[in-house]
C-alpha cells in the first residue's frame, strides 16, 4: 500500500511540475515580449527613411576607364530622382564594367558593358531576356530592343564592347539613360 501511495503521490509531482514548466515558460515570453516593445519605443527609427544608399563611382569609373580596351560609358546630366546604388569592373570577366540606378520611379536601370560575345553577354545580364528584332534610336542612335521575363533591355555593340542599359524600369526610363551615356571624362 505504501507502495501505491508513493508511486501516486509522484504521479502528482510531475503533473504539477508540467503545469508549472508551461507556466514559466509563459511568464518569460511576457518578459521578453515587454523588453522588445520597451526597446522598439524608446529606440529611435525612422519609417520613412529610404533604406538604399546612394554610392560615389568616380574612382570606379576612372579606373574602368583607364583599364577597358573599349571606352566605358557613364551618364551625365540625370535629375536628381535617379540614384546610383551599385557599381564594378571586373577585368578578370571579359572586362565587363557595371553601374546600377534606381529611376524616379524607385525602378532599377543598369549600364553594363562588356567585351563577352553579345547573345551571351546581353542574355546573362538581362536574366534570359531575347533579341525582339525591333530596334529604338535614343539620342541619334540605334538600340536593340531585348524583352524578359524579369529585365528588359535597349543594347548596343560597338567598338569591341556591348552596351546594355536595362532592369525593370519603363523603356522610356531605359531610353533616358541610354541618352545620357557618354564618355566624357568628366561624367559621373
Amino acid at each position: 500500500m505504501a507502495e501505491a501511495e508513493t508511486e501516486v503521490q509522484a504521479e502528482t509531482e510531475k503533473r504539477g511540475r508540467g503545469r508549472q514548466s508551461v507556466r514559466d515558460m509563459f511568464l518569460s515570453m511576457l518578459v521578453i515580449g515587454a523588453v522588445v516593445a520597451v526597446i522598439y519605443v524608446f529606440i529611435p527609427h525612422d519609417e520613412k527613411a529610404d533604406p538604399v544608399r546612394a554610392v560615389d563611382y568616380r574612382v570606379e569609373l576612372l579606373t574602368a576607364r583607364r583599364a577597358a580596351p573599349y571606352p566605358v560609358v557613364a551618364p551625365t546630366g540625370l535629375t536628381d530622382g535617379w540614384k546610383p546604388t551599385s557599381v564594378s569592373y571586373e577585368r578578370q570577366n571579359a572586362d565587363a564594367w557595371h553601374l546600377g540606378y534606381l529611376d524616379p520611379d524607385g525602378e532599377y536601370v543598369a549600364v553594363e558593358q562588356s567585351t563577352m560575345p553579345a547573345k551571351k553577354y546581353v542574355t546573362g545580364v538581362t536574366q534570359r531576356a531575347e533579341n525582339t528584332g525591333r530596334t529604338q534610336e535614343v539620342a541619334g542612335e540605334t538600340w536593340q530592343r531585348w524583352d524578359g521575363p524579369k529585365y528588359d533591355a535597349l543594347v548596343r555593340t560597338e567598338a569591341g564592347a556591348t552596351t546594355v542599359v536595362t532592369g525593370t524600369a519603363s523603356y522610356e526610363r531605359l531610353a533616358q539613360m541610354a541618352a545620357a551615356l557618354g564618355t566624357d571624362p568628366a561624367a559621373g
